[in-house]
């Protein structure tokens, strides 16, 4: 479906439209091309100075092939329906290019390590829901829980540690920029570099769309994607999970995982944790879909001049209807424990709702646990969460 172009600048804010403009006339300057998003240019730039073997360490040729398709895929896409604007075009090729990197450096690291992507863990413990269903408030009062193990945001967008490990420094200052183009993003989500939070990055890292479906319009690569099985990327995703809890030192603890994409995936993501525990935020599905419009509908004002939030809306629509199905289906075939979570429930009696959650699971709920809660629960009350509303007014406006 062609989108009708209509400019959004009450939708942005200023800083990301002076940005812009200062990465398009850039761009007529002699010698700075814009870059191609082509996936010969990326794999080329985004693999310098790595071994080619480096690709192929600890994977499968099916798995190799599977990113490369992916990648293929998702830069025509990108440039055949995304209509970016300069900085959209700048931000896609920034992350696919650190994703092709990224890749390369697991690998190496998993050719002088082999053993780290097959270290023993924990059965996890996966909510699995919705976007705006309470996902993130039952993560990280899950993950607060000092019997548990959470996901660095630094270590979820770069699982190789550098010497000397300045993920967090680096992932702040990423964050600052981050906050600037887009001022509503901690409404939307709170952020921290070093605070627990959703493996989204390593999804990326395989190119899953979990990311890339809430910045740009690329509706090919997301039917193709819904199509294709997931497991190579969870295969990948097991292998930076076992990777990133050997080198945290918490492998004996269950890791509280968690991200939208998860509900859309989740028998792949079963398939590698057959004896995980499953936890299933629920909200009102018309509650969820504006909060999930606001949230699409933020990230993709900044990257293009053509966002129109009622194809935001008919496609979150249709999104919602089926991680809905293939969570239900799923789960039917799931054994294990299993918790329901009712937003209502955790805003009626937050402790009430975990200490149900965590006897549906057969875990301990300690006085450590509940300390730990309270103390997560305190934090998050300070956060300011309606602040996005603005911007979706931005659009009306417009």
């Amino acid at each position: 479906m062609a989108i009708p172009p209509r400019p959004h600048p009450l939708a942005r804010s200023a800083f990301a439209q002076r940005l812009d403009g200062l990465l398009a006339k850039s761009w007529t300057l002699p010698g700075n091309p814009r870059p191609p998003l082509s996936p010969d240019y990326l794999w080329q730039v985004g693999a310098k100075g790595f071994d080619a073997a480096d690709e192929r360490s600890n994977r499968s040729d099916e798995d190799v092939a599977d990113f490369r398709e992916r990648l293929a895929r998702l830069c025509k896409a990108l440039n055949e329906q995304a209509r970016l604007n300069s900085l959209g075009h700048t931000m896609a090729y920034g992350q696919l290019r650190a994703a092709i990197r990224t890749r390369h450096g697991l690998g190496q690291l998993w050719r002088d390590r082999p053993a780290l992507a097959n270290t023993p863990i924990a059965p996890p413990i996966i909510v699995a829901g919705q976007m705006r269903a309470g996902t993130t408030r039952v993560h990280r009062l899950l993950a607060a829980d000092p019997a548990h193990a959470g996901t660095r945001f630094c270590d979820s967008f770069n699982p190789v540690p550098p010497v000397p490990d300045h993920r967090p420094l680096k992932s702040a200052l990423a964050l600052a920029m981050a906050r600037r183009i887009n001022p509503w993003l901690d409404a939307l989500h709170p952020f921290g570099s070093a605070r627990e939070d959703e493996e989204i990055g390593w999804l990326s890292l395989a190119l899953s769309p979990a990311a890339y479906e809430a910045q740009w319009h690329i509706p090919a690569y997301i039917a193709w994607s819904e199509a294709r099985d997931p497991a190579p990327v969870y295969r990948e995703f097991a292998r930076i999970l076992r990777t990133d809890a050997a080198l945290a030192g918490n492998a004996d603890r269950p890791r509280v995982l968690k991200c939208p994409q998860y509900a859309e995936d989740l028998e792949a993501l079963v398939e590698q944790f057959p004896d995980a525990r499953i936890v299933v935020p629920e909200r009102s599905r018309e509650d969820i879909l504006e909060s999930a419009v606001s949230l699409v509908a933020s990230q993709t004002a900044a990257q293009s001049d053509h966002a129109d939030l009622a194809v935001i809306r008919r496609e979150w629509e249709r999104k919602l209807d089926l991680r809905h199905q293939r969570t239900k289906q799923a789960l039917g075939r799931f054994a294990g424990p299993v918790a329901h979570v009712p937003f209502d429930s955790l805003n009626r009696d937050w402790e009430a709702a975990m200490r149900k959650l965590y006897a549906d699971l057969g875990l301990a709920w300690t006085l450590d646990a509940q300390a730990a809660t309270r103390g997560e629960q305190a934090r998050a009350q300070n956060q300011d969460h309606d602040a996005h509303r603005t911007q979706i007014e931005g659009f009306d406006a417009a």
